[in-house]
């Protein structure tokens, strides 16, 4: 017989360079649906990232820390290689992906199958994007700025703050991939 009061773990994993308020809004509507979200963010070493790891992270956690919530804590982790892997040793029981097109839907239903293949008790939650947010992600929006365009409302203050530091700090091309 299944625990009555079991705890419900999800990873909300992603490259999050940066994080979004697409991101953020994913974030938000699951709050009623987990106890416990940690926000996994990629060591991806064949990208090349705006942002270090570490950065993203203290980036995060400084956004999450706006958000209230009385029944689901919010953590901020990173992980390197598997997303099943990852969820396993932090004894997640979801993942938390957001869909935003049938080209997101397609994809994350062939990663959701694998990982179900490779971690039959890890569910997969999908949320669509609100529309608003629909377009948005995190590579687009960086090409948008780095190209001078007006990223206002499709990140938090803070990251556009950042990523305004991080253009002015660095060369123009290597921010474009």
């Amino acid at each position: 017989m299944p625990e009555i009061n079991k705890l419900k773990r999800a990873v909300f994993p992603g490259s999050f360079d940066p994080i979004t308020n697409g991101h953020l809004d994913i974030i938000k509507r699951s709050l009623p649906l987990f106890d416990e979200i940690i926000v996994a963010v990629l060591n991806n070493p064949e990208k090349q990232p705006m942002f270090s790891v570490e950065e993203r992270c203290s980036m995060i956690k400084a956004v999450l820390s706006n958000i209230e919530s009385e029944n689901c804590r919010l953590l901020v982790d990173s992980f390197s290689g598997l997303t099943v892997d990852f969820a396993r040793k932090v004894k997640a029981n979801a993942i938390l992906r957001g869909i935003r097109a049938i080209s997101d839907y397609e994809y994350e239903l062939t990663m959701a199958l694998m990982n179900r293949k490779l971690a039959p008790e890890i569910e997969t939650v999908f949320l669509m994007a609100a529309v608003e947010y629909s377009y948005v992600s995190s590579r687009l929006v960086k090409q948008v700025f780095t190209l001078g365009g007006c990223i206002k409302g499709l990140v938090p203050e803070l990251i556009e703050s950042k990523m305004k530091e991080k253009l002015s700090n660095a060369s123009f091309d290597s921010l474009k991939t």
